[in-house]
């Protein structure tokens, strides 16, 4: 009877030791599973996530690469929606401003495209024109594609350096010579050879008046290229 119940006893010790030894397999196989799915998970956001910023940098890379006039501020001149104006100056009072201008001109040159240069130092129409479109007393040379402005000295060269400037000018027409003025877009003024005086008579005498066709330079608008 003894033996029997011992028996019976250490069969329980038996099913118990071999039900806890199941549970504890089974536990371990369910978290190597959910661990091998959280691993698969992280790495496919992993790849996601790479692949996400990949897109946003080629995006960027792109834009870059390929500017479009809609990223510069929306300011044009008179006449200047479908064009390029230039505002510039001839005079050399200020060194580093003619050089800037000069620089700029030739850069515009080389890409032979149709400009429209204003010399505020040649008009002071043009000089409150800039004034007044940026807003204060700036100095050239200030640069504008199609109704955009883009910028001054700095700006331009740095655009071109990085190739975007070319970008930025397609469309526009080419350049040729301007018969009338040579592209020095301005004439002596005929009515006064250039001396802003006129005279006329009145009641017999000779009256000196201004001229009332040209600017302050005796200069007048060339009629075909401006």
């Amino acid at each position: 009877m003894l033996s029997l119940l011992s028996f019976f006893r250490w069969f329980q010790c038996i099913c118990r030791g071999v039900l806890y030894l199941i549970a504890v397999i089974t536990d371990e196989r369910r978290e190597g599973k959910i661990s091998k799915e959280a691993q698969i998970h992280t790495i496919n956001t992993s790849k996601t996530i790479i692949n996400d910023e990949h897109s946003i940098q080629e995006a960027k890379e792109d834009n870059e690469e390929h500017p479009s006039l809609s990223d510069f501020e929306e300011k044009c001149p008179p006449g200047g929606e479908d064009s390029v104006v230039f505002y510039t100056t001839s005079l050399r009072g200020i060194r580093k401003t003619f050089e800037d201008c000069r620089d700029i001109r030739f850069l515009l040159e080389s890409f032979k495209i149709l400009v429209q240069e204003r010399d505020v130092s040649m008009d002071m129409e043009f000089r409150e024109e800039l004034w007044t479109i940026l807003g204060g007393r700036v100095i050239p040379p200030k640069l504008f594609v199609k109704g955009r402005y883009i910028g001054g000295a700095g700006e331009v060269l740095q655009l071109h350096e990085q190739g975007k400037l070319k970008k930025l000018l397609e469309g526009i027409p080419s350049s040729c010579m301007c018969t009338d003025c040579d592209n020095m877009r301005f004439l002596v003024c005929s009515n006064c050879n250039g001396s802003r005086k006129v005279f006329a008579e009145k009641e017999g005498h000779e009256l000196c008046m201004k001229c009332p066709d040209c600017n302050e330079n005796g200069l007048v608008k060339c009629p075909v290229c401006c």
